[in-house]
C-alpha cells in the first residue's frame, strides 16, 4: 500500500491528512500539518474531502491560539481514543470526535503562515472533553528548537504557557450566553501523549482499513 502512495505523491499533491506519513520515529517525533498560527484572526481547518485549507470561521473573540496548531497525519480520534479517555477519567459514553489528532507546537521562532509540515516532539497533552467527545490536544516542541527543544516532558513547561493553552481551548468557541460544554480533565505528560497518539493511529488504520 505504501508503494502505491509513493507513486501517487509523484503525480498529485499529497492530501495533508492521508497522503503525509506520521513519520518513522513516532511517537517520539511526529510530522504535524499546521492549520493555524498565532497571528491568524480567522480559524482555518482542513477541508477533509479536498485536503485544502478552508475558513471555518472568524475568531469569535480577541483570544488567539498561542502556538502553531494543526494535526498529526494519519491519525483519527475514534473508539480507541474514546475508550482511553474513559479509562483515564472514569466517565462513560465518551467517543472520539472523528477528526485527526490535534497538536500544538511550542517554538521560540515565529511561524508566520500555515499550510506547512514540520517535525515535532510530543511532551504531553490536554485531555479536553467536548460534551461526550474526546478532543485531546497533544503538546509538542519543534524538533531542534534551540530553546524549547530542551523541554522533554510537560513538567518542564512553565505553568503560564499551559494556562494560555487551556484558556484558549476553553474559550475560543464559547459564547457568553451559552453553558460551557468543554472541560479539560487533565494535563498529562509525555508517556500518556504517546498512548493517545498510538490509539489514534490504530483508530485511523481501523477506520480507513489501511495496512
Amino acid at each position: 500500500m505504501e508503494n502505491i502512495w509513493k507513486e501517487i505523491r509523484l503525480i498529485l499533491k499529497a492530501h495533508p491528512w492521508h497522503g503525509i506519513a506520521i513519520g518513522t520515529d513516532y511517537p517520539g517525533i511526529v510530522n504535524a500539518f499546521i492549520e493555524i498560527v498565532p497571528t491568524d484572526t480567522v480559524k482555518y481547518e482542513i477541508d477533509k474531502p479536498s485536503g485544502y485549507l478552508k475558513i471555518d470561521r472568524p475568531q469569535l473573540f480577541s483570544n488567539v491560539c498561542p502556538t502553531p496548531y494543526g494535526f498529526i497525519p494519519q491519525t483519527y480520534c475514534g473508539n480507541r481514543v474514546g475508550k482511553f479517555c474513559e479509562q483515564k477519567t472514569g466517565k462513560k459514553d465518551i467517543k472520539g470526535d472523528g477528526d485527526p489528532l490535534d497538536i500544538c507546537v511550542l517554538t521560540e521562532k515565529p511561524i508566520t503562515h500555515n499550510d506547512i509540515i514540520l517535525k515535532a516532539s510530543p511532551i504531553g497533552g490536554l485531555r479536553l472533553i467536548d460534551g461526550h467527545e474526546a478532543d485531546d490536544k497533544i503538546i509538542a516542541v519543534l524538533k531542534n528548537d534551540d530553546v524549547y527543544g530542551q523541554w522533554k516532558d510537560i513538567k518542564d513547561v512553565p505553568v503560564t504557557i499551559i494556562n494560555r493553552l487551556k484558556h484558549y481551548f476553553l474559550t475560543y468557541k464559547q459564547m457568553p450566553d451559552k453553558t460551557p460544554t468543554c472541560i479539560i480533565d487533565e494535563v498529562y505528560g509525555r508517556e500518556t501523549a504517546y498512548e493517545v497518539i498510538k490509539a489514534s493511529m490504530a483508530d485511523y488504520h481501523h477506520h480507513y482499513r489501511r495496512n
